[in-house]
C-alpha cells in the first residue's frame, strides 16, 4: 500500500552575496492563462528632452532591469504577501510619502 505522507515545513530564502539586488521605481504586469510576467523597470528622472519627446509620442521607454515570470498559482500568496507586508510597513512609518508633485 502506498502510504501519503504529509509533511509541514517553511521554506526560506538561502541567502546568496552573489546575487543582486536590483532597484527597481516602475513595473509593468502582464498574463497569460498560465502565468503573470512583472518586468521591473528604473524610471530616472526626466530631462526636458524626454519630456519633449513624450509631449510628441505619448510614450517613455524605461530600461528593464529584471523580468520575473511566475505561475497563476503563486499570485495570491504573492497579493497577500505584499499587503501584509504593506500594513506592517505603515504601522512602522507611516503612509509612504509621495515623490510627485
Amino acid at each position: 500500500m502506498d502510504e501519503k505522507r504529509s509533511v509541514n515545513f517553511t521554506v526560506v530564502p538561502e541567502e546568496d552575496a552573489t546575487v543582486p539586488r536590483v532597484y527597481s521605481n516602475f513595473c509593468s504586469i502582464q498574463h497569460s492563462p498560465f502565468d503573470f510576467t512583472l518586468t521591473f523597470c528604473e524610471m530616472p528622472p526626466l530631462g526636458e528632452r524626454e519630456i519633449r519627446e513624450a509631449e510628441q509620442s505619448h510614450t517613455v521607454k524605461a530600461p528593464v532591469k529584471a523580468r520575473l515570470v511566475i505561475p497563476v498559482q503563486l499570485v495570491p500568496g504573492l497579493v497577500a504577501a505584499m499587503q501584509e507586508n504593506f500594513k506592517l510597513f505603515q504601522d512602522a512609518y507611516g503612509p509612504p510619502k509621495s515623490t510627485l508633485h
